[in-house]
């Protein structure tokens, strides 16, 4: 758990710019995710919605409005440590450039010599100087897709690139927020947690030993999900559209940490399980290897699926006797 250090803001920072870097082993879609988030939405951070935090600058290269020459401004500022306190949010998987004779994995911009400027010299550059550091997605976080077995980039997740042990100037470690893609309010409320953190009216962010956010991944799909009910009877469907457990379709949402069967996708509606769909574990360090193949019922699903079997059966037994004595009216003189 890094919960020992106290919060490091000594004074209220007035400004802060979040410099955004999609340019890992990405497919731009943690950026995407952002733009559904409400609780906070990305507008209410921009457009000074939120009282007692600093006044935000966003520079993503996806939403930005500016381009080209006029946003690597903006790197080269934070490079030079010429910008003020800047957030360094990273979506993508970071990229093995060492792996290999010549050529590069992943850049973003040109040099003054007119070749492009790796994706890792710019977190090279970057990191030092940042105020904190936040992945976006599992890709950043710990590899991810990209990072599967047998690729030929020998990509990884930024704590593995930086040191797990890694810190900020400011003192903070890497702060993951897994998910593929990243849940938008899952983001948004981590990036206000650390804004008030710089406004010095937070304490330093609980994350547990992945360096997740304790309060958003301390518990599993399974103890949030509208389906959870019927595991707990043994109602395990073996087909797609019905409302009752679909563990046996291949959901690992027992063990998978993550929030989104209690808080939904957008606005408090949707997410996997409710819809329907099995949790594949996005938000595990372990993904996609050890989750696959996808919709086959995961190894220890048979175990506890046995186990609670004869359970279930006694529970909803019981369940309909009283439900038949109490759906009656009471006898009356």
């Amino acid at each position: 758990m890094h919960t020992e250090r106290p919060a490091p803001v000594a004074s209220p920072i007035p400004e802060m710019h979040v410099l955004w870097i999609t340019a890992g082993l990405s497919c731009d879609g943690d950026t995407i995710s952002i733009t559904a988030a409400t609780q906070p939405s990305l507008e209410d951070l921009v457009l000074g919605g939120i009282p007692g935090i600093p006044k935000v600058h966003f520079l993503n290269p996806v939403l930005a409005y500016e381009n080209g020459d006029e946003f690597m401004r903006f790197m080269h500022l934070a490079a030079a440590d010429e910008l003020g306190p800047f957030l360094l949010v990273i979506e993508g998987s970071i990229p093995n450039e060492n792996n290999k004779p010549e050529g590069y994995w992943a850049a973003l911009g040109r040099g003054e010599d007119g070749q492009p400027v790796t994706t890792c010299h710019w977190i090279d550059r970057l990191a030092p100087h940042a105020w904190a550091v936040v992945t976006a997605g599992t890709c950043s976080a710990y590899g991810g897709i990209h990072a599967m077995a047998g690729n030929s980039t020998g990509c990884m997740g930024l704590p593995d690139y930086l040191g797990w042990d890694w810190r900020s100037k400011a003192g903070i470690p890497i702060v993951c927020v897994p998910g593929c893609p990243v849940h938008p309010d899952n983001f948004m409320e981590v990036l206000l947690y650390l804004l008030r953190m710089a406004a010095g009216t937070a304490p330093m962010i609980p994350l547990d030993e992945m360096l997740r956010p304790t309060w958003l991944f301390g518990a599993t799909v399974h103890e949030g999900c509208d389906r959870a009910g019927y595991y707990e009877q043994a109602d395990f469907t073996q087909e797609y559209g019905s409302p009752k457990c679909i563990v046996k379709l291949g959901c690992w949402g027992p063990v998978v940490q993550c929030n989104v069967g209690k808080r939904g996708w957008m606005n408090g509606i949707g997410g996997c399980p409710n819809v329907g769909g099995v949790c594949i574990g996005c938000t595990m360090p372990g993904f996609p290897d050890k989750f696959m193949p996808f919709m086959n019922e995961p190894p220890g699903a048979k175990l506890s699926t046995n186990a609670v079997s004869m359970y279930g059966r006694t529970v909803r037994a019981l369940r309909r006797f009283t439900r038949d004595s109490l759906n009656r009216e009471p006898e009356r003189s």
